[in-house]
C-alpha cells in the first residue's frame, strides 16, 4: 500500500505530501475545498457534486491539518468548513490541479 511518509504544511495554503513510492503532490487549499468528499459536498447517493466550484474563494488556507486515524487528513479551512475526511487514497487519486 502507498501512503505518506512525510505531510508538509508548505505554506498557510500549500500542502505537500510525499509518498512511500517517492512520488511528490502539491495540493492547494482551494483546490482541496472544492474536491471536499463530503456528504454535505457530495451527494452521498448519486455521487453528485452539491458543491459549486465559484462558491470558493482562491485564497482559501488551512486553518488546521489534523492526521485522521492511520488513513485520512481533516482540514480545517479558513471559511470554517471542516468535515471532509480525505483518505490517503483519496488524496493520491486525486486529478492533478489545472
Amino acid at each position: 500500500m502507498i501512503e505518506p511518509i512525510e505531510i508538509v504544511e508548505e505554506t498557510n495554503n500549500e500542502l505537500l505530501v510525499r509518498w512511500s513510492d517517492g512520488k511528490e503532490d502539491v495540493f492547494h487549499a482551494a483546490y482541496l475545498r472544492k474536491s471536499c468528499p463530503c456528504a454535505g459536498c457530495i451527494n452521498e447517493w448519486t455521487g453528485e457534486k452539491i458543491l459549486k466550484p465559484d462558491q470558493i474563494v482562491d485564497d482559501l488556507s488551512f486553518s488546521s491539518i489534523s492526521i485522521v486515524g492511520r488513513y485520512a487528513l481533516n482540514f480545517r479551512f479558513s471559511d470554517g468548513h471542516e468535515t471532509g475526511i480525505y483518505s490517503f487514497q483519496y488524496l493520491r487519486d486525486l486529478p492533478k490541479e489545472n
